[in-house]
């Protein structure tokens, strides 16, 4: 809710402060975002002070957003305006403001309420500091009594304008945002910042024709991306085992020790005694004395 508010407050004030810009018959724009193609067109007729104007988008899947209104110069320097904005989801907002310009600083009040009966209000201003140096400031309170308050800077130079603002609400969050707009050619701009929201930047691009008639921009045709073939390594070889050439060993001889042959032991033989053997008879045979 609070980011519609804030839009349909910015573009309630871009509205009403550069009304006489939009004093021609209409026109016809794309946008080329990173979501997808928006198409769009507008038209204004102005008369007797007042100019009736509508304006309709078609985002990438279809849904169709309108806004119709006027706007009336009803002194110099003073305006007023009223309109309905439906969404693509066939809600609708009823908005109505006055603006009062006078040395380089306009300021503005409005008040927008939607179908389901929920409403806010709006104020703020915008000052002309110097040539292509613009400030503004404003608070937004929802029905709910909750506020958000904005402020923002611009300074435009050679075809380009850089912006800079915070929004921060009566909980205490606070959003920044950046950006810059850039004229290429007649009729196309270019856009692109960044949004920081509780420390997370969103970056955000775009590309606006206008005054050209929508053109059917086909999608890129998508690129075939082959994937390379993993390369099929062969399997290593298997390690190469060297077994070291055995060292000759030079057999070790041991000789045995030499045999030592014992000394036969010294045998003393003591020569028996002789026996002496008395005479006898052998028979008839008388065998004198004799040793054995």
């Amino acid at each position: 809710m609070a980011n519609r508010i804030l839009i349909a407050a910015a573009g309630s004030l871009l509205l009403l402060v550069n009304a006489s810009a939009f004093a021609w018959s209409g026109g016809h724009f794309n946008a080329y975002t990173p979501r997808g193609t928006y198409s769009g067109g507008h038209a204004m007729s102005c008369g007797g002070g007042s100019c009736g104007h509508a304006g309709g988008v078609v985002g990438p899947y279809g849904g169709l957003a309108t806004n119709t209104g006027t706007v009336t110069r009803n002194a110099p320097g003073q305006f007023s305006n009223s309109g309905t904005a439906v969404g693509p989801n066939g809600r609708s907002v009823q908005h109505d403001g006055s603006t009062s310009c006078a040395g380089g600083t306009c300021s503005h009040s409005g008040d927008m309420t939607g179908s389901n009966g929920h409403s806010a209000s709006t104020s703020g201003s915008v000052t002309r500091d110097g040539a292509g140096q613009y400030s503004s400031s404003g608070t937004v309170t929802a029905g709910n009594g909750n506020t958000y308050g904005h402020s923002a800077s611009t300074s435009c130079a050679w075809g380009t304008c850089d912006r800079s603002g915070t929004v921060s609400g009566s909980y205490g969050g606070t959003v920044n945002h950046s950006g810059s707009a850039t004229r290429v050619s007649s009729g196309v701009v270019t856009t692109g910042g960044t949004t920081v929201v509780h420390g997370a930047t969103v970056s955000t691009g775009t590309t606006v024709v206008v005054g050209v008639p929508p053109v059917y921009v086909p999608p890129p045709v998508p690129v075939a991306v082959v994937a390379p073939v993993p390369a099929v390594l062969p399997p290593p070889p298997p390690p190469v085992v060297v077994v070291p050439a055995p060292v000759p060993v030079t057999p070790v001889v041991i000789a045995p020790p030499p045999v030592r042959v014992a000394p036969l032991p010294m045998v003393v033989v003591t020569a028996p005694r002789p026996v002496v053997v008395p005479g006898h008879w052998v028979g008839r045979v008388w065998i004198p004395t004799h040793y054995a």
